[in-house]
């Protein structure tokens, strides 16, 4: 079938929607109508070539649907589906071991530009984490898709593919926020604000927004956080002064390696700092090595926010439709696919929180 896609061509872009010929889904394999995909910092660390990326690529992977055919017998036509952006083999190591985030098939098919099964569908493009969502269909492993109520709206729904599971999951199961955690969130886009919002409904006691543009602490403010700071010099003082010390769970989502020395530097002693940006591949981390040993500090990584998709979506689905993670709030601005490249201008001048592609 033909269908209208945005392709990174070259690096720096900007994406070119062109048309292209999708091939059929294969066996396990889902033909999903996109409705609605956002616009993330991943997709812009391609198209800047901070997060190199075999070209030409259909772009984008935080994303929802429906299912128009199915080759899976855990997917009928008409269900409505999230896309997450790593398909999970179920049966590797990290797969059984309860950790689906780290399937090693799923990463070589995504630094591949694959589907889960090695294939491709869109001839001599290559898919985005095994989603490519700016488009108008996509064929997708089903490994790929998890099953929310139809009742969503798309445009809300596409968020659980990335920015939710990514800062939600990364607050409750990386940090391992509780009742009365001092939190600092550093970096207020999708995924910091769904962290701070899941920190929120984890009880925590002060919630620190850091974040150098006023609007997103703003933001914050009204979705919260106890206290705004903003970002950069003195940030580090501050969380401190407004924790007697610093936090004892802090979240860093921006991917750039001296804010997450600042995060570190702003966690209690006996704290968690968890990162779940992606820097580039060789930017370096210099900390106080003594203060992991003398402070008990732990520093972790979360990638999909250390979460299992087909638990987890319908848990943060639940939380929203019960009010308790309004994501819906993260919403900046709906575009439609011809205005991408003015959507990714936005989000890498730091105005944007989550941008959507409606497709229809």
């Amino acid at each position: 079938m033909k269908i209208r896609s945005a392709v990174l061509e070259r690096t720096g872009g900007p994406l070119d929607v062109r048309e292209l010929t999708l091939a059929p889904p294969e066996e396990g394999e889902l033909l999903v109508r996109i409705e609605a995909a956002g616009l993330c910092h991943s997709d812009l660390s391609v198209i800047d070539g901070s997060r190199p990326r075999p070209l030409p690529m259909a772009l984008g992977h935080e994303a929802a649907g429906v299912v128009a055919e199915s080759r899976s017998p855990e997917f009928a036509e008409g269900d409505h589906v999230v896309l997450t952006f790593v398909p999970a083999c179920g049966s590797c190591p990290p797969c059984v071991a309860g950790r689906p985030a780290l399937c090693v098939p799923g990463a070589a098919a995504n630094r591949a530009g694959t589907l889960l099964g090695g294939g491709r569908r869109l001839g001599g493009v290559f898919h985005h984490l095994g989603v490519s969502a700016f488009s108008e269909f996509a064929v997708v492993s089903a490994r790929s898709a998890v099953k929310v109520p139809a009742r969503l709206p798309f445009e809300v729904a596409a968020l659980f593919g990335c920015a939710v599971l990514t800062g939600a999951g990364a607050a409750l199961y990386a940090a391992g926020v509780g009742p009365r955690d001092s939190v600092a969130v550093f970096g207020l886009g999708g995924v910091g604000l769904s962290a701070l919002l899941a920190a929120k409904a984890a009880g925590a006691g002060a919630l620190i927004a850091v974040d150098v543009v006023e609007g997103k602490r703003d933001l914050a403010l009204a979705l919260g956080a106890t206290h705004a700071v903003p970002g950069g010099a003195g940030a580090v003082e501050r969380v401190r002064e407004l924790t007697g010390g610093g936090a004892v769970k802090v979240v860093d989502t921006t991917g750039v390696a001296p804010v997450l020395a600042q995060a570190y530097a702003a966690t209690a002693p006996g704290g968690v700092t968890v990162t779940v940006g992606l820097p580039a591949p060789d930017a370096g981390l210099t900390i106080p090595a003594l203060s992991l040993v003398a402070e008990e500090k732990t520093l972790r990584g979360s990638y999909l926010g250390s979460c299992v998709p087909r638990r987890d979506v319908p848990r943060f689905v639940a939380m929203y439709e019960s009010g308790a993670l309004p994501v819906d709030r993260l919403l900046s601005d709906r575009l439609r696919l011809g205005r991408v490249n003015e959507g990714f201008e936005r989000l890498k001048s730091g105005q944007a929180v989550r941008q959507v592609v409606l497709m229809r």
